[in-house]
């Protein structure tokens, strides 16, 4: 049966808001869309193509004029005033949110591990503003958002390949998964331990539990030439070589260990772990 991924997409879809938009949010419900209940909005368009193990299909994002001029106004900070109608801003704004929505979806998948699905990895393929007949009537659902007491609409519409992979929202049929035969695993040969052994380490672990080590968490990288740092003044903007959808490096006095996502902890950043190795590929890997 094919796996279902309903509630990665709801706790990640929660969490970026959470993270980008500064206040607590969950999916409080999840009904099939009426476009009655959105009449004389436009919507936000973000055409989301997903690469599975078997299939390629997409998820298309809708966002309602209400929704889209609060996300954008609360990324904001709460600055300036509240639109009324959809721009080319709020667009950029509300790109950046599903970009951001499907990054984190995808890592989290993919952490799992999952047989039928592999590595999964997405694109955006087409954004616009558009009016809401484009929304299509089958497999169209409106998740409601609860910002702290406040419901906002996000309509996510889930092509038919796709469905069986959301089938706690969609109701579709799991397709059945063939699956891969057992490949046939060579013998482990295993050296005997030496001092400079991770099982050695281990032994005496506790006599390094006390040991401060520089946590660091690293945004991007970037070569650049001399010249072009001398010339940097206030203001000026450097582009770095990271996605924004990828995740953030954590390295432990330099060497990365893991990855993870910024999170914001009572006004402070933070980070959430998405990926780290082991015990001994950490102990090795900062060389202990």
């Amino acid at each position: 049966m094919a796996s279902d991924l309903s509630n990665i997409l709801k706790e990640e879809l929660s969490n970026t808001l959470e993270q980008l938009l500064g206040k607590k949010a969950k999916v409080s419900n999840i009904n099939p869309f009426e476009i009655s209940n959105f009449e004389g909005q436009q919507v936000i368009f973000c055409e989301t193509k997903f690469d599975f193990k078997n299939i390629s299909s997409f998820i298309k994002f809708f966002i309602p004029t209400k929704s889209a001029t609060n996300f954008e106004f609360l990324m904001l900070g709460g600055m300036g005033d509240l639109k009324d109608n959809l721009d080319d801003e709020t667009l950029d704004a509300l790109n950046e949110i599903v970009s951001n929505v499907c990054g984190s979806f995808c890592t989290v998948t993919n952490a799992q591990g999952f047989s039928d699905i592999g590595s999964i990895k997405f694109e955006i393929k087409n954004k616009d503003i558009s009016e809401l007949n484009i929304v299509p009537k089958s497999n169209s659902f409106d998740f409601i958002m609860d910002l702290e007491g406040s419901n906002y609409s996000i309509i996510i519409s889930f092509e038919d390949e796709i469905s069986p992979y959301f089938s706690q929202i969609t109701g579709a049929s799991s397709k059945a998964i063939v699956e891969e035969e057992p490949k046939i695993k060579a013998p482990v040969h295993t050296l005997a331990p030496t001092h400079n052994s991770i099982p050695y380490v281990s032994k005496n672990l506790e006599l390094l539990q006390n040991v401060k080590l520089k946590l660091s968490v690293r945004l991007g990288t970037k070569v650049v030439l001399l010249k072009d740092i001398l010339r940097w003044d206030v203001g000026e903007i450097i582009e770095l070589e990271q996605m924004v959808n990828e995740p953030l490096e954590v390295l432990v006095n330099g060497v990365k260990i893991g990855e993870g996502e910024a999170v914001i902890v009572e006004g402070k950043f933070g980070l959430k772990i998405k990926r780290i190795g082991n015990e001994e590929l950490k102990l090795a890997q900062i060389g202990l």
